[in-house]
């Protein structure tokens, strides 16, 4: 009933995880570090909880949470420091877009529609929430010499 797995196989199969799980760290990375830069009081979640995501099946579920708590921290951090962008939603829209296609993309028929859409939602808010951590960084000052 079950064969066993030949060395090229196993190969192939690492490799192919490799190509996922190594965007997937740089992304959770980014997360992290985006609300690392939001101080202790604007934090509707703790940086490290977002490595949370790595847990299959659970993370159908947390995306949704990380998402809306990445959302609200960067809102709260952004009003303290009385920023434009505070009157933003900072992608909540997109990022439970990207969860909900995520989630459809397991249903036959439409799942590869569904799942191509998914990744592009996923790489653009992981480009917006990269650039909202940006923009949280304290500014550079240049020494007079």
């Amino acid at each position: 009933m079950f064969r066993s797995i030949g060395f090229a196989e196993l190969v192939a199969l690492l490799v192919l995880g490799g190509l996922f799980l190594v965007p997937a760290i740089f992304y959770l990375l980014t997360l992290q570090r985006a609300l690392e830069r939001c101080s202790v009081e604007s934090r509707a979640m703790s940086p490290e909880t977002v490595w949370l995501l790595l847990i299959p099946l659970f993370n159908l579920v947390w995306q949704f949470i990380v998402v809306i708590n990445i959302s609200r921290s960067l809102r709260n951090e952004f009003a303290k420091r009385d920023r434009a962008a505070a009157t933003s939603d900072f992608d909540r829209a997109l990022g439970l877009a990207m969860c909900i296609l995520t989630i459809a993309s397991v249903i036959p028929i439409v799942g590869f529609a569904t799942g191509i859409a998914a990744l592009v939602c996923w790489i653009i808010y992981w480009v917006k929430i990269a650039g909202y951590a940006r923009m949280l960084l304290p500014p550079l000052v240049v020494a007079a010499t």
